[in-house]
């Protein structure tokens, strides 16, 4: 792992910096990631790069920051991974993290609030604010930053999310000749793992919310007000489309078959029963000031 020193020639902020860049930032787009050190090197009293080559010296370097202030670069994924390197060291709650979204999947960087430009996002972390936010966290001590599925989606259903076959007419048409040549699966054939319906039973602050007897399409956890979790299940439609089954709590509480599921950017699985916790304002991320 590289680590490199430098000192800001400015004193927009008396923090002293600690800048991760992970390494599918440098692979993905190393001109964003050179104009945000620019930009933080110009504005920091003080700053030390790293660059960790996999997960192992990420975590080493984060555990290793001393009093700077962590800065990380990259997508995603990166952003929770030091949120749960730090929530599992038990250092989170004093630890104020910043991020310079660059990658491919920055849609949760995004959805937080976070600049995805490299210069906006540097200057955020120069000039912004703290933002206390709420955490769901497992019983196997993992993290939640923004919204869980289940069942994690496939490509097909994410493609449609995002608004259709991203401008491509010609896999429509591709998908429709399939579905003509393909014959239909007999009548009993099992559906491949993940793809139809699940029987779960959903809990949500101890009350049942949907039980094993009805099949549901997908099930959705998302911050609610703060120290509350949203909880959307979408039963299985039959005639007429049900109505979604919602609630809201500090608890949820999954179990039934095997399931995989989302959680951010990642999928795990499969388990059989796991429990998640709303932690009211346990991680701060800083933000462009208002």
């Amino acid at each position: 792992m590289a680590e490199v020193a430098t000192s800001g020639t400015s004193s927009a902020t008396s923090d002293q910096l600690l800048v991760v860049i992970d390494p599918v930032a440098r692979r993905a787009d190393g001109e964003s990631v050179r104009i945000a050190k620019d930009v933080l090197s110009a504005g920091a009293a003080g700053m030390k790069v790293c660059l960790p080559d996999d997960p192992e010296e990420f975590a080493r370097a984060l555990a290793r920051r001393g009093s700077r202030r962590p800065v990380v670069i990259g997508d995603d994924r990166a952003l929770v991974r030091a949120v749960t390197l730090l929530h599992r060291q038990r250092e989170l709650a004093g630890c104020v993290l910043s991020l310079v979204p660059v990658g491919g999947a920055v849609s949760l960087a995004r959805a937080l609030g976070v600049p995805t430009g490299a210069v906006a996002a540097a200057r955020a972390v120069l000039d912004g604010a703290e933002r206390r936010m709420d955490l769901l966290v497992d019983d196997s001590d993992g993290v939640v930053l923004g919204a869980l599925r289940i069942p994690p989606l496939g490509r097909t259903a994410r493609l449609r999310e995002a608004g259709g076959d991203g401008g491509r007419p010609w896999l429509r048409t591709c998908r429709s000749l399939v579905r003509t040549l393909v014959p239909a699966r007999p009548p009993g054939t099992a559906d491949a793992p993940g793809s139809g319906p699940a029987r779960l039973r959903v809990e949500v602050d101890g009350e049942t919310l949907v039980d094993l007897g009805q099949p549901v399409e997908g099930v959705s956890v998302m911050p609610g007000v703060p120290g509350t979790a949203r909880v959307e299940v979408r039963p299985v439609s039959v005639g007429a489309e049900a109505s979604p089954l919602l609630a809201e709590g500090r608890t949820v509480t999954v179990s039934g078959a095997h399931f995989r599921y989302r959680a951010d950017a990642v999928v795990s699985g499969p388990v059989r029963t796991r429990t998640w916790e709303v932690r009211e304002g346990a991680w701060g991320l800083t933000m462009p000031a208002r």
